[in-house]
């Protein structure tokens, strides 16, 4: 996920252009390869097993080589193996835009120094943010617009970032929009959260956005909003909501989910928090209430 954060600071930076991004980040896929890819490929498992964790991951919020573990699939010291695999993240957006001629690996990591200076990083959050820690970058980008955002929505967005990731696109950028900014779209997507930290949450898609998550999500190719469609979105955004109760609940909250609504125009709630969600399926807005 930081590929894509760190890209958006040198394109807003002027170091690269957009088309040289999408390249890039487009590029990079070839190179970075999914845990459970890497597990099969390494013999440590087997195509039923690594289905089997991404099942379990639609119900908890863990980690594939945690729930690998607790099913005795793998042992810590091959998820360590593993996780080497994966960790510097961000080298593949470098090696990605050095291949392509877009930078010298010298302004490569001259803006990564900017970057950590910019956003008054320590070293210890600078090398959990580049070693993929969604945590800490959600934490990051939230308290940079406003300190009490990442207390209200913190726990809430960051979770969202991990199942966007594990369900939908691993090319994931999330961008805290102003207030007066939620567009006005085809169809609206919400559920609400009742209880003593009671939300109102929804997807703010047009047709477009719409076809591309349910498409994933539902494993079809879909090519008109029916009832099917609109039923995929609504499932993704039960199920992250539904392990977002399980994760409040481990902390003492506890929580229930009103049944999702689907309406055909954008309403505007009162002190919104908009999120634009971009990914490589598509772009729409995350709203909370």
């Amino acid at each position: 996920m930081f590929s894509q954060y760190f890209g958006h600071y040198l394109l807003n930076r002027g170091l690269i252009t957009l088309d040289q991004l999408a390249d890039a980040l487009e590029y990079q896929k070839s190179v970075h390869v999914k845990f459970g890819v890497i597990a099969v490929d390494e013999g440590f498992m087997t195509t039923g097993q690594v289905e089997e964790v991404h099942e379990k991951q639609k119900q908890v919020d863990k980690r594939f080589g945690e729930i690998a573990v607790e099913l005795g699939y793998l042992t810590e010291a091959q998820v360590e193996a593993l996780i080497s695999n994966q960790k510097q993240g961000h080298l593949y957006l470098a090696q990605a835009l050095v291949d392509r001629k877009y930078m010298t690996i010298d302004e490569f990591g001259t803006a990564l120094s900017e970057y950590k200076k910019g956003f008054s990083l320590s070293d210890d959050q600078f090398e959990a943010i580049r070693n993929g820690n969604i945590d800490t970058l959600v934490e990051n980008i939230l308290s940079s617009e406003d300190v009490s955002l990442q207390e209200k929505y913190g726990k809430y967005i960051s979770l969202f970032a991990k199942n966007m990731i594990r369900f939908i696109d691993s090319q994931v950028y999330l961008e805290v929009a102003d207030n007066s900014s939620l567009e006005s779209t085809n169809w609206f997507i919400s559920q609400d959260i009742v209880g003593e930290a009671s939300l109102k949450t929804g997807f703010s898609m047009n047709e477009d956005a719409l076809l591309a998550v349910a498409s994933v999500y539902a494993e079809e190719d879909l090519t008109v909003v029916d009832a099917l469609a609109k039923d995929a979105v609504s499932e993704f955004l039960n199920l992250h909501n539904g392990i977002y109760l399980v994760n409040m609940s481990n902390w003492g909250i506890e929580l229930t989910m009103n049944p999702q609504q689907i309406q055909e125009s954008t309403p505007l709630y009162e002190g919104s928090l908009i999120v634009n969600v971009h990914s490589s399926k598509g772009s729409f807005q995350l709203v909370l209430s």
